[in-house]
């Protein structure tokens, strides 16, 4: 795989056989971005589970970053009337439904009350396969719309584990403080931690690292986390 000049210059920063403590790997990270826009701080965990186990929630990162997402709720009623209080940027029932089916897609997050499902769910070809569907598991589905509404807006994100163990999140920007960004991978690492199925012995995390958009992985050592 050819690498820019730019991914090539910043691997030359990094020993790539060395764990590096969480406050040494951000540091690394912000000195290593060279892009003119402001890249993303992504976070990777390699997770040993079995085929039984499911890791997948939701958490509220302690410091926001990017644009607020764009929430649509699916109610009608006194809910749909509460979505759009709490700041829904669009709230709707069949009307919305008709609109996604003709290739609307203007939105980041879905929520849904559940009378609204049996409809919601002939949506699935679109929704599912780019991970919009509500689900009651992750808060989506719920009667009470203003709380997963306000909490959408201060930055609740889910996260959830593939089939080969693997949980990917962008959890900052570049540019925000080093103290920041440690908050939210730490906030993201804790959650994971808690995560652990009971059932699972021997070692859980096999690795952690931290990269941006366009820079190579940089490994750390949860021991010191």
């Amino acid at each position: 795989m050819k690498r820019s000049k730019r991914y090539n210059e910043a691997i030359k920063k990094i020993d790539i056989t060395k764990m590096y403590d969480l406050e040494k790997g951000i540091e690394i990270l912000k000195n290593i971005a060279s892009s003119k826009f402001d890249e993303t701080v992504e976070v990777a965990f390699r997770l040993k589970l079995k085929k039984s186990h499911t890791i997948r929630d939701t958490l509220i990162l302690p410091n926001t970053f990017g644009k607020e997402k764009r929430i649509l709720v699916f109610a009608k009623g006194d809910k749909a009337k509460e979505a759009k209080d709490a700041g829904a940027a669009y709230v709707g029932d069949n009307d919305f439904i008709e609109k996604i089916k003709g290739g609307w897609l203007d939105f980041d997050v879905v929520v849904a009350t559940p009378e609204m499902m049996k409809e919601v769910g002939k949506l699935g070809p679109v929704l599912g396969r780019r991970g919009l569907m509500p689900n009651p598991k992750v808060g989506t589905v719920t009667m009470n719309i203003k709380e997963a509404v306000s909490e959408l807006k201060k930055g609740k994100i889910e996260f959830r584990a593939d089939k080969s163990g693997v949980v990917h999140l962008g959890l900052g920007k570049i540019s925000m403080e080093e103290n920041k960004l440690k908050e939210n991978i730490k906030t993201f690492y804790d959650e994971i931690i808690k995560k652990r199925p009971t059932d699972l012995k021997g070692e859980y995390i096999s690795s952690m690292y931290i990269s941006s958009t366009m820079s190579p992985g940089i490994k750390i050592n949860t021991k010191n986390i």
